[in-house]
């Protein structure tokens, strides 16, 4: 209405909405079909409201396409949906137990949380706070020749070779945490013990990355959207929150124009044609 003097009546923009969302079907399931053929994924997931219910807002990340979902549940099943039960490939999150159904070997846990762990473990004190300050030692080393890795001053057999006592002395760490901290740090040094092969998957795996910031950046506007819109009152309208958003991080992943994108996907589907492909963009 500003921009072209006409009025737009709210019922307008809702049929929009499902225009542009109909439009979109089609690339969107070509993406969730692609996701899991990926070699890496990069996941997460965060607080949404379908309908005044409590609903999750998932993300999986690869280098072709970036896809969204909003279900009702935060469980294994929809981890499942998205990344794709026969999955082969490397999975990096967090360690929510959604995920553990994936392989150990198959995942990398993201040490921007785990540095969070450990810190909450010195600020609680005692026993688990001096094995808390330790871990925090030994990771600093590890991210400081993560950095020359990334720069390119540090061998990648040279950076194994420096990791093999951080990740002897952390493990040592979390297995007397687990048997000697106060209740609360010895049950999360236990819980990442049975995950301690995932701890060091990007060290023996190149092209995964020791964190999960990937998917935090991916769903933070998703996360900012929420915040001013409170959600979505219907299915319908996840459905299109899903489909526009991975329309739009895909399209911007692979250096298309997401204005030209959306404007070519809804011409075709006003005459009938299929939508471009968003992997081919």
């Amino acid at each position: 209405s500003d921009l072209f003097g006409t009025k737009l009546a709210t019922g307008t923009v809702c049929g929009l909405e499902q225009d542009v969302s109909q439009a979109l079907a089609k690339p969107y399931a070509e993406v969730c079909e692609a996701i899991p053929q990926q070699t890496r994924i990069s996941a997460d997931e965060t607080g949404w409201t379908e309908d005044k219910s409590k609903a999750w807002l998932w993300v999986a990340c690869t280098s072709v396409a970036i896809l969204f979902r909003i279900a009702r549940s935060r469980g294994k099943a929809v981890a499942k949906e998205l990344i794709g039960e026969g999955f082969a490939g490397i999975l990096t999150t967090d360690r929510w137990s959604g995920y553990n159904w994936v392989a150990a070997a198959q995942r990398q846990l993201c040490w921007a949380h785990l540095l969070r762990d450990m810190q909450g473990m010195v600020d609680r004190g005692g026993v688990g706070g001096g094995l808390g300050r330790q871990m925090l030692d030994e990771v600093e080393k590890m991210f400081d020749w993560w950095a020359e890795l990334r720069d390119g001053t540090l061998e990648r057999a040279a950076f194994q070779q420096n990791m093999l006592p951080v990740r002897a002395t952390v493990e040592r760490l979390l297995l007397a945490g687990s048997t000697t901290a106060e209740k609360k740090t010895a049950g999360m040094c236990a819980e990442i013990l049975k995950l301690k092969v995932a701890l060091w998957t990007f060290v023996d795996h190149e092209g995964v990355e020791p964190t999960n910031n990937v998917g935090e950046r991916a769903i933070r506007p998703a996360v900012m959207w929420r915040k001013g819109c409170f959600g979505t009152d219907s299915e319908r309208g996840s459905r299109f929150v899903e489909r526009i958003l991975t329309t739009v991080a895909t399209v911007r992943l692979r250096g298309g124009n997401v204005l030209g994108y959306l404007t070519a996907a809804c011409e075709a589907h006003r005459r009938g044609a299929v939508a471009p492909s968003l992997l081919g963009v």
